[in-house]
């Protein structure tokens, strides 16, 4: 089953957290956009331009109210409500407590449905689900809002890679559907860990199906932005990653995902054992030592082998 030393307790942890908050960072600052394009809206103009003598909007910038916290399944996001000051009404943000009156529901799909948008290319689908119908933004500000997160989506996912020191590398295909259409749309995921520990989010591409040519695709991305072959891969069973890595990084080990080796083994097994059987293959990553882990094995060997 493997060694327990550190490296493999680093390799078998998964990387979720990290793309979890890679996602929460991007729907709050997402968020903050659909705030700030609703106040360009009402003024007339961007937020650093002069107002003129002939524009005819009144009003001005005056700063932010209370941070507010919005809770997602992925964590909480903090927003800042523009303030507006020397209009003829006094100005109530027509977004913000739509959101918050629809923060359970959003706070399920806001993540997933920012995800869907990646995998289909289309950012409106995370804009749709947030505003809803009869969202309160013009049709201009939404093709303002699209072209600067496709922009911002296009310059992350062309970031120079030269002198990251990654050793190690997760791969992972995901599938969200976020409640629209009938069909999940496949995102191939890099997260990868640098030396001293810390981890990076290296790419969030659409990919059809995580066939090797489209792992392929990725990875020659990788390596033309500067990423050298990592020391080691951790993916799961699937074959398009593993022929896409042995033709782009034929240098790096590979090694199979903890989590999706346990769930493996314990699809075989009958349901009313898999509680325990889970329990003593968790352990196995964690052992101190390649013997405390071979010790393991017999123990599962002994209790379920005959299961």
């Amino acid at each position: 089953m493997g060694a327990g030393n550190r490296k493999d307790r680093e390799e078998s942890s998964p990387s979720y957290e990290d793309l979890e908050e890679w996602v929460r960072l991007k729907v709050q600052g997402f968020v903050q956009e659909v705030l700030e394009e609703e106040v360009v809206e009402l003024l007339g103009r961007q937020r650093h331009q002069r107002r003129t003598m002939v524009d005819g909007k009144a009003g001005y910038r005056n700063g932010y109210g209370k941070p507010r916290n919005l809770s997602l399944k992925t964590g909480t996001i903090v927003v800042r409500r523009p303030r507006v000051r020397d209009l003829e009404g006094h100005f109530e943000s027509r977004i913000l407590p739509l959101f918050c009156r629809r923060s359970r529901e959003m706070g399920e799909l806001l993540p997933e449905l920012y995800l869907h948008g990646l995998a289909k290319g289309d950012f409106e689908l995370a804009l749709r689900g947030l505003l809803g119908d009869g969202a309160p933004l013009s049709a201009s500000s939404i093709q303002r809002l699209k072209a600067k997160w496709e922009n911002e989506y296009e310059a992350w996912r062309n970031q120079d890679l030269h002198g990251e020191e990654i050793v190690y590398l997760w791969a992972d295909g995901l599938y969200v559907k976020a409640g629209i259409g009938r069909d999940k749309a496949a995102l191939l995921v890099v997260v990868g860990a640098r030396a001293d520990g810390t981890k990076k989010v290296l790419a969030v591409e659409s990919g059809y199906r995580e066939s090797r040519r489209s792992w392929a695709t990725l990875l020659r991305s990788l390596k033309k932005r500067g990423l050298q072959a990592p020391r080691l891969t951790n993916a799961d069973g699937h074959l398009g990653i593993w022929s896409a890595l042995s033709e782009v990084y034929p240098e790096s080990e590979e090694q199979r995902c903890w989590n999706h080796k346990i769930l493996n083994v314990l699809d075989r097994l009958p349901r009313r054992v898999q509680p325990q059987a889970r329990e003593i293959l968790c352990k196995m990553p964690y052992a101190e030592t390649q013997k405390a882990c071979e010790g393991l094995k017999a123990q599962f060997n002994n209790v379920f082998g005959a299961a």
